[in-house]
């Protein structure tokens, strides 16, 4: 599943998230959201153990971090239509369709053809109409416009928004209060709506980075180039962290705030996966395992001294994959 950026006709100008819209997002989500606990232990590398905090966002309602974007996305309305659309093959969709669901209205997710199963099960056990159309993520988007002029819905994005950004940056303000100190926290990065997020938080405040499956590049390719570029996508984790290109929001955010990109390999990325369930009985999806996999595989290696947080952002994949 590709979900790429698919720019709206006519393209607005660019809503810079700050720090202050972080804020903002937290008041709205009290109660809403879980505020996900954090784990310290090492973890083995290249030269030996490694301390580092766990942050263990899997735990979030839906399994997913995009549960915090999409409620803010529909708190943030003052007058927020009866029905939600989205275009989503994965994790997005059930976001939707559960915080649509907690504040009673209804949500329509259209899929592509080669939607995981298991996702589009959880899309429906929270009461979401799921519509396939296309074999591509584009074609899903575009029917998914139709949808919501037709009656006259608000439509989410699932990255590229900058209420969904601000709804992701509170998993830095909440590791503000559970972790000593200003180290590093190391993101999964797909179409950038957590990263966004969360280097628009913690600004110039701490270090932020994105790991990135070797096989969908966006963020490495974006900054190298200085605007988002399309990138092939060839990786396991393209369920999840498919998107073809950043979003505009996050690429803006991590060029202010100096967010460097780490790139793993698919097999540091399972290796990974398999790790969390083996030495913690942990059960993440693969696009959940990637930021671990950066230290695992020395990909990133942390100053002396300190002590990383990863996110570990996403639980819903199906138990035999391990």
């Amino acid at each position: 599943m590709t979900e790429q950026r698919i720019p709206l006709t006519p393209v607005p100008p660019l809503r810079r998230i700050y720090r202050s819209d972080v804020r903002a997002a937290r008041r709205r989500l009290t109660g809403r959201i879980r505020k996900t606990p954090v784990f310290h232990t090492a973890v083995p590398g290249p030269g030996g153990p490694i301390p580092v905090t766990l942050k263990l966002e899997y735990l979030q309602h839906g399994g997913t971090f995009k549960v915090r974007g999409s409620y803010n996305a529909l708190l943030s309305e003052r007058v927020c239509p009866e029905h939600v659309v989205i275009a989503s093959g994965g994790n997005a969709g059930i976001a939707a369709a559960l915080a649509a669901a907690g504040m009673g209205k209804t949500c329509t997710v259209v899929v592509p053809e080669s939607a995981p199963h298991t996702k589009v099960a959880a899309m429906w056990s929270h009461g979401a109409e799921v519509r396939w159309h296309g074999t591509t993520y584009a074609e899903a988007y575009e029917h998914a416009c139709e949808i919501t002029a037709e009656r006259g819905a608000l439509q989410l994005h699932a990255y590229d928004l900058p209420a969904v950004v601000a709804g992701a940056g509170v998993i830095e303000l909440e590791i503000e209060e559970q972790v000593r100190g200003r180290p590093p926290i190391l993101v999964a990065v797909g179409g950038g709506g957590l990263i966004g997020g969360i280097a628009a938080a913690g600004g110039r405040r701490r270090e932020i980075v994105g790991v990135e499956p070797e096989g969908i590049p966006t963020l490495n390719s974006a900054l190298a180039a200085g605007k988002p570029v399309d990138v092939e996508v060839s990786s396991i984790t393209a369920d999840a962290l498919g998107a073809s290109r950043i979003g505009e929001i996050a690429l803006d955010v991590t060029r202010r705030y100096g967010v460097r990109s780490a790139l793993v390999t698919d097999d540091a990325i399972t290796d990974a996966r398999d790790y969390l369930w083996r030495e913690f009985r942990i059960v993440v999806e693969l696009s959940g395992a990637v930021a671990l996999a950066a230290i695992l595989s020395g990909a990133y290696v942390p100053r002396e001294g300190e002590r990383p947080v990863v996110v570990l952002c996403g639980a819903n994949t199906e138990l035999p994959v391990l």
